[in-house]
């Protein structure tokens, strides 16, 4: 069985032994920017700060909000 996490209310899942081991490391993987993005992990907000510290485990949900800069 693969390891997963719910992104965004979405099932997305890696192969077993690529799950990201941080919020950092996920980020890189789906190719978005750290300065432009707001983390929770299980409920709890992330500090930008505490991106590459902040561990991963299977089953974890994940929410991700994106600033989009225009007017």
């Amino acid at each position: 069985m693969h390891p997963t996490l719910r992104i965004n209310g979405m099932e997305k899942q890696f192969p077993q032994d690529r799950l990201p081991k941080t919020l950092a490391e996920l980020l890189a993987e789906l190719k978005i920017d750290q300065a432009t993005v707001v983390a929770e992990i299980d409920g709890h907000i992330i500090e930008r700060k505490n991106f590459a510290a902040a561990a991963l485990q299977p089953g974890q949900s994940i929410e991700l909000v994106r600033f989009v800069g225009g007017g």
